[in-house]
Order: structure tokens, then C-alpha cells, then sequence
């Protein structure tokens, strides 16, 4: 069995609807071996979306390295990187490092990083901004699509996917998310007005939401993601049997049935503020 795809955004193209994620063993150094497996296996699986950014250690050097071997699965493959640089000749260099460590003449997708203050904002779409050198590097080629990411304030990103010229946003969705608001009701709606794909990371909270005993599995946490309007749900993976997992779940995904989403938001109510730890203040 296949696993299902969805399409990236209103027009596509389509993606798995789980990727490989960029933390795990890929967001460290030193782990070929390790990182290599969780890459070949999340190819053999066939996984589509591929995660990375250029501050995942790394993780982008891991990726080059599996380039080198397997470029004959780059026309199925869809491979992000990101920057956070906040100007453009900083964000232009960090693509053409980028490309290079990875050994690509091309990124599918490539993201302005970790959107988090105004300052932000004004400096990424101010004069000598950033976003001149990733809308340069979509009309030359060097990317097909250009997203933003971010997971500290909905307002900052919600600016962002109204008023910049991206096709997909990478956000939270998770059960805290739908208690607490911002993401998952202003963004995504935002999103979903422009056409944009939407990516779902924090998923599982870095693997801090599963509790066995509670009944919180990765399983029911990612089948929570794909119940949204998301393109693609990414998760970091150690193992190569962590990525079988995410796959199992492409394959096999079921939405979330209301009881099971009432359980869900119901247990995470009294905790949604603590385990939305990658926020800024509330």
C-alpha cells in the first residue's frame, strides 16, 4: 500500500501526507551512519516530503551525502531547506550554501525561518530584507516555491501568510494548538484563503506529548495533524523503524472520530499553556 498523498497548496504538486522531519538524529553532527539510515529508509518507504533548514546542524550535509548516491530519486523527492537570515545578501548566501552542501542546482522548497518578533517582519520585508533574495531565487529558478515558517506568535506569522508573496506556511498543530487559538483557527484560515499549503510540525511536541498509559500515542497525535487542512504532517525520526512508523501511518490514516478528539482536547486542556513550550509568552 501506497501512502497517500495530498496536494502542496491548492495546485500541487502532491506530497505524502507524513515527511521526514528535519530534528531527530538529522538535527545533530557526527551521526552519518545513523542519519543515512533514517534518510534511505524514509526513501524506500516512499516518503516525498523531506525537512531540513540550515540551522539543523547537520542535517543539510546529511542530505548531500545521500544525494550523491541516489539522484535518481530526485524527481520524486521534494526537498525544503530553510534560512533565517533577515537579509538578503545573508539569505542569498545561506541558499547558495545550501545548494552546495547538498549537492542540488535546486531546492522544491525554500523557507524564511522561525518568524517570531515585528522587528522580524520589518527587517525580512524592509529594504535589503530577505525577501527580495527568496522571491529572486523563485523567479530565477533556484527554488520552485518559497514558504515561512514559525511557532512563537500567530499574529507575527498570520502577517506573513496574508501579506507576503509565499505558497506555504510550516506551523503547530497539535491538540494544545486547537485549545489555546492562533494557529490553528487565525493562520490556517488565512492559509487556506490564499491557497497555501499548509505543513504541520510540533506534532508531537518532540516526542513530549506521547504517554502510553494516557492512551497518547504518536499514532493518535499524527492522525489528530492530518484531520486538519495540511498538505503534510513532518516528524524527526532516530530510527529507521521510527520512520516505518510515520509511513504505517500514511498509509493507513484514519481521521479522528469527535469522541477521540474530545478525549484528546480534554487531556490536554489543564496543560495546553506548559506543553505549547515553543511559544513565547502567552
Amino acid at each position: 500500500m501506497i501512502i497517500t498523498t495530498r496536494l502542496f497548496g491548492r495546485s500541487g504538486p502532491p506530497v505524502t501526507q507524513v515527511g521526514l522531519g528535519g530534528e531527530g538524529v538529522l538535527r545533530t553532527h557526527g551521526r552519518e551512519a545513523e542519519a543515512a539510515a533514517v534518510i534511505e529508509q524514509a526513501a524506500a518507504q516512499g516518503l516525498t516530503y523531506f525537512d531540513s533548514a540550515q540551522a539543523y546542524a547537520g542535517s543539510q550535509g546529511y542530505y548531500g551525502n545521500f544525494w550523491r548516491g541516489h539522484q535518481e530519486l530526485r524527481s520524486r523527492i521534494f526537498q525544503t531547506s530553510k534560512s533565517a537570515a533577515r537579509d538578503y545578501l545573508g539569505a542569498k548566501a545561506d541558499l547558495a550554501e545550501s545548494l552546495d552542501i547538498m549537492g542540488l542546482d535546486r531546492l522544491d522548497l525554500w523557507q524564511i525561518h522561525d518568524l517570531r518578533t515585528r522587528q522580524d517582519i520589518e527587517e525580512i520585508e524592509g529594504p535589503g530584507g530577505a525577501l527580495r533574495a527568496f522571491v529572486e531565487a523563485k523567479d530565477t529558478g533556484l527554488v520552485r516555491f518559497m514558504g515561512v515558517t514559525g511557532h512563537h506568535a500567530p499574529q507575527i506569522l498570520e502577517h506573513a501568510v496574508k501579506n507576503w508573496p509565499v505558497d506555504s506556511v510550516l506551523m503547530p498543530v497539535n491538540p494544545a494548538e486547537a485549545i489555546l487559538g492562533g494557529f490553528l483557527d487565525h493562520v490556517m484560515a488565512a492559509a487556506k484563503d490564499r491557497g497555501l499549503a499548509v505543513i504541520a510540525m510540533k506534532v508531537l511536541g518532540g516526542s513530549h506529548y506521547i504517554s502510553p498509559q494516557e492512551g497518547l500515542t504518536a499514532d493518535l497525535l499524527l492522525r489528530f495533524a492530518l484531520s486538519r487542512e495540511v498538505s503534510t504532517a513532518i516528524v524527526g525520526c532516530n530510527s529507521a523503524r521510527e520512520v516505518d512508523a510515520l509511513a504505517r501511518v500514511g498509509r493507513q490514516f484514519q481521521p479522528l472520530a469527535v469522541e477521540e478528539e474530545k478525549r484528546l482536547l480534554h487531556l490536554f486542556r489543564p496543560h495546553a499553556r506548559r506543553l505549547a513550550y515553543y511559544r513565547g509568552a502567552i
